[in-house]
């Protein structure tokens, strides 16, 4: 055996790991990445929601306003609002013609509220995201 086949060399400036040094690291940095993706994944979840929202806000004002009552509206907005999802049981969806005649107009007001009770660490978290939509009933259509 050669001289230096028995010695062990150490880069310059490096310490020797300690057991456990990556295990005890890894335990101290695991809850906050793991509070960072579930804050990820929520964070979509109102954006996709606020999506519904506007769109189920958007379709039920139009709708709405080219069909003979407002209520017409309002079976739009629930149609649309299936279709994202929006279905956690606190979808409000207000849908109001006002004077519902050629040159008026119809509003829609939409509020839900987005639980994550599925995520952990988030599971208290409520939020409620809302939208509004106008749409003008044509000048020259029939009022019957």
């Amino acid at each position: 055996m050669s001289g230096a086949e028995g010695v062990r060399h150490a880069w310059p400036g490096r310490r020797a790991a300690r057991p456990g040094q990556a295990l005890l690291e890894l335990a101290l940095i695991l809850p906050v990445l793991l509070f960072l993706a579930f804050a990820v994944v929520g964070a979509g979840r109102v954006v996709q929601a606020q999506l519904g929202v506007s769109a189920v806000a958007r379709e039920a004002a139009r709708a709405g306003a080219a069909g003979l009552s407002a209520g017409t509206g309002r079976a739009r907005g629930e149609e649309v609002a299936a279709g994202y999802a929006l279905g956690n049981g606190s979808l409000g969806l207000l849908v109001d013609g006002g004077r519902f005649a050629p040159g008026g107009q119809v509003t829609s007001v939409v509020t839900y509220e987005v639980t994550f009770g599925d995520l952990p660490l988030l599971g208290w978290a409520r939020v409620r995201v809302r939208g509004e939509a106008r749409e003008a009933i044509d000048l020259y259509r029939s009022s019957r």
